[in-house]
């Protein structure tokens, strides 16, 4: 039996005080990123003007606000959030938190990024 060899591409880690991230995919109209949640944190309470997004856990157990809801998702669950919508992911657990984060947008950028409550002081 053959198996094709296999590829390994190098992705940059940004890290981040709750984490990192790792831009995966980008083109235009979309980016796809893998993002790292360390346990007992957060990323900012935030809102975007120019981008909506799709997340999906691949490992962990993620705690999200959307608006005024918030729920928890599992491995393999996901949720979308709409261009303008307040979301924030969380890790309560003591486990690593991973997910896929795809983002639609005519601007994909990191600044596009409204920051309303952040337990980093970036607000």
């Amino acid at each position: 039996m053959h198996t094709a060899p296999q590829t390994l591409v190098r992705i940059d880690r940004t890290p981040r005080p709750w984490g990192w991230f790792e831009t995966v995919s980008e083109a235009p109209g979309h980016k796809i990123k893998r993002i790292g949640v360390l346990p007992g944190q957060r990323i900012s309470l935030q809102t975007h003007a120019q981008r909506s997004e799709h997340w999906v856990v691949v490992r962990g157990t993620a705690r999200v606000t959307l608006g005024a809801d918030t729920f928890d998702l599992q491995v393999g669950q996901h949720c979308d959030i709409a261009l303008g919508q307040v979301h924030r992911l969380s890790n309560l657990t003591g486990q690593m938190l991973e997910v896929i984060e795809v983002q639609f947008g005519a601007y994909v950028g990191e600044d596009d990024i409204v920051r309303i409550t952040d337990d980093y002081g970036r607000v």
